[in-house]
């Protein structure tokens, strides 16, 4: 069904107007193209705006956006995840439709028309500015803006959603923006991740509310009001058609779950959605019919005189009111697939139908809406017939959870190949889990990321084994085993449980193969390194990087160029592929160039917390230093290499060929000795011996050497240095 909406909707059939509609066939009241600015505020309920009639938070702009505007009481998400939500209101479609289901794995395809290439495409500048590194370019989701910055700090070991950056910093880019196309047609995109946890709220907000989800509201709202000043100076908010509206809601607890992964009930799936048309047509209306997300994108083409693209989920928002007139009531269609992706749990799905609120699980519920706002009781006892119906509804709909691995089938060999196609979470039979009965292991899990946040490994490490003895389907928590392990540094232990979580995932869980992928390469097994990257490249573009450097231990410099151009053209705000950039680089002798690029690197980085990155930079900067005779430095640069990384046997062994050409051979063996100090391990003593070898000391590459046989005897790499004497 996916295929052929795209094949349809790629087809656009504009109205009959070649271009919009001129100012006198408007009457001369409203702009011929007006500037459209959208404002996603993630995560942020309904019920939790004065506008909605709550009283814990002041928010003045979104009052006043209420006040100018349209607001309609009784809008609804199609899914509870931040990635397929937006792809929903930029295309107008289903999640089922347009085959975005999570935030990972899935990217937009590039036959289904947008808002932002379609706006474009009639004229308009496009720019988008986000606020979290879900929404980064390289999900499609930036199809159609001619600048997209989703300059987000990503940090290693940390959830997608807790890389982001403050609202006002990214105004500030699209302030910057804005200056330059104030005087044209242009569409705004910007997204503000503030109330999102972790529920963090800026000065004055966090003295001023004691809910800190209010305080982060109420720093949003901040945001909007600093945008609506900025339109009104350069004199485009009067004109302007602006849009305010949230991806989703969060649980806060109503029913167990904090956050909004799982469940879908009211609290996660309505949300604000107000509508500011130019010169204030319709200000300070409410409607009160049910509006969906999908009905954004229609409502901007009806704006201007274009018709949509066909086959859209939505209609037209400001036509609400007519159409619900004498009509079949709506059904709005949500889903949660999370829960059967990454828990191996049943998916849920929802109608809402005028007063109706029906959720489909192993132990389905049915709402009233009006008279049960907090959905605390279910009454399909009572309403058989309508549950019947809404089951109906949703057989027809075609809701068929496809992965990315299922679509490609040279990825399907590779994996079968790997042996990761046996079964798992995603391919389980049987009857699945009811989340609602299992949200308890999500609060676990919850206190078990917050642990790792802390630095508490220990802890961590016990509450996520605590978690797989009752759930041990779990990719997740494998997944964030495999992070503390790797922490930890016990890498075997770490590879491991990345494996399991990718098997469970039946190849699905690209971050975690990619993961596999690192280890494997760490550990020297390059070609199992290379399959498990190649497995996962097209869903994990950052596999070009373990490509790349698969290449280099190979010595194929120009494959190793090819998959670096590509890590780095999807590499967004990660260095990774910049680091093993300087090592392509100082294998050709290119060593003005290494050092330059180390420079840019380390700006970049600023002053982020996973320094760990950096060690091999300070490695391969080193050696480009030392090759240009700047000794000092390039001695600095090992030693920064080793505080960073214990384990970076190359940092101590080039340190102690740096200290014996600069005629300082005493110093040499407290280097190496510190060296199996710290890594008291048969792969550095056999570094010992062969730094000693090459400085020509073969007298003491032997004692170590028989040192470390009489440690570790049967250890084979000690074994072939022993026979190479």
């Amino acid at each position: 069904m996916r295929r052929l909406l795209v094949a349809a909707s790629a087809v656009l059939v504009w109205s009959a107007c070649a271009s919009p509609p001129t100012p006198e066939d408007a009457g001369g009241e409203v702009a011929a193209r007006p500037p459209i600015v959208l404002i996603s505020i993630d995560t942020l309920r309904s019920d939790r705006l004065p506008a909605y009639g709550y009283e814990g938070v002041e928010t003045p702009a979104i009052d006043r956006l209420a006040g100018d505007g349209v607001l309609f009481e009784r809008a609804y998400s199609h899914v509870n995840v931040t990635l397929p939500s937006h792809a929903s209101i930029f295309t107008g479609l289903l999640p089922s439709e347009h085959g975005v289901r999570d935030n990972a794995g899935y990217r937009l395809d590039e036959a289904i028309p947008t808002l932002a290439a379609e706006l474009n495409r009639h004229g308009y500048s496009t720019g988008g500015f986000v606020s979290s590194y879900v929404l980064r370019s390289g999900t499609g989701i930036a199809r159609g803006f001619e600048i997209y910055d989703d300059g987000v700090g990503f940090e290693t070991g940390r959830q997608l959603g807790q890389n982001q950056r403050a609202g006002a910093d990214t105004l500030a880019a699209a302030s910057e923006w804005l200056d330059g196309v104030a005087r044209e047609p242009f569409f705004l995109f910007l997204h503000l991740y503030e109330p999102h946890a972790p529920y963090a709220p800026p000065p004055p907000f966090a003295g001023r509310y004691g809910n800190p989800y209010d305080g982060e509201v109420a720093a949003a709202d901040s945001v909007v009001g600093e945008l609506i000043g900025r339109l009104e100076e350069l004199g485009v908010y009067e004109d302007a058609l602006v849009v305010l509206l949230s991806d989703h809601g969060e649980g806060l607890m109503d029913h167990g779950e904090m956050d909004h992964l799982i469940l879908i009930y009211r609290e996660v799936l309505q949300v604000p959605l107000i509508v500011k048309l130019p010169r204030g047509e319709r200000a300070g209306e409410r409607v009160a019919a049910n509006a969906q997300l999908s009905d954004v994108a229609p409502a901007i083409y009806s704006v201007l005189g274009l018709e949509p693209p066909e086959g859209l989920a939505g209609a037209d928002l400001l036509g609400l009111d007519e159409m619900a007139a004498g009509a079949p009531l709506r059904q709005i269609v949500s889903e949660s697939v999370y829960p059967r992706i990454h828990f191996g749990w049943s998916d849920l799905a929802s109608i809402v139908e005028g007063d109706l609120h029906f959720i489909e699980s192993p132990d389905p519920e049915l709402f009233r809406l009006s008279e049960d706002p907090q959905e605390r009781n279910n009454v399909i006892q009572e309403e058989r017939a309508a549950a019947r119906r809404f089951r109906a509804a949703l057989a027809e709909t075609d809701r068929t959870l496809t992965s990315p691995v299922e679509d490609d089938p040279e990825i399907r060999q590779r994996l079968e190949s790997l042996g990761y196609l046996s079964g798992g979470a995603s391919g389980a039979a049987g009857p699945l889990a009811d989340p609602k009965s299992r949200i308890g292991v999500v609060a676990d899990l919850g206190r078990a990321a917050r642990l790792i946040g802390s630095g508490d490994l220990t802890e961590a490490e016990a509450a996520l084994q605590d978690v797989l003895r009752q759930e041990p389907q779990l990719v997740l928590a494998w997944q964030q085993l495999g992070d503390v392990l790797e922490r930890r540094e016990r890498p075997r232990q770490a590879l491991e449980a990345y494996r399991r979580a990718f098997e469970l995932s039946a190849g699905d869980a690209a971050s975690a193969g990619l993961k596999v992928a690192e280890l494997l390469l760490l550990e020297g097994r390059v070609a199992e390194a290379r399959e498990h990257a190649l497995a996962v490249v097209e869903r994990a573009p950052m596999a070009n990087d373990v490509l790349a450097q698969a290449a280099l231990f190979e010595n194929d410099l120009a494959a190793a160029e090819e998959y670096l151009q590509l890590a780095i053209a999807a590499r967004g705000p990660q260095v990774a592929p910049l680091i093993t950039k300087l090592a392509w680089l100082n294998r050709q002798d290119r060593f003005e160039e290494t050092a330059t690029l180390s420079d840019e690197v380390l700006a970049e980085f600023g002053e982020r917390g996973d320094r760990g990155i950096l060690g091999h930079l300070y490695l391969y900067r080193g050696t480009a230093l030392a090759a240009l005779g700047r000794e000092p430095e390039a001695e600095s640069a090992y030693r920064e290499a080793i505080a960073l990384r214990p384990e970076l046997l190359g940092a101590y062994s080039s340190l102690a060929f740096l200290q014996a050409l600069t005629g300082r051979g005493a110093e040499v063996g407290r280097t190496l000795q510190e060296m199996v100090t710290v890594n008291p391990n048969p792969g550095a003593y056999a570094e010992a011996v062969r730094a000693l070898r090459a400085m020509n000391d073969p007298r003491s590459a032997d004692g170590v050497l028989g040192e470390a046989l009489r440690q570790w005897p049967e250890a084979e790499e000690l074994r072939l240095l022993a026979a190479s004497r």
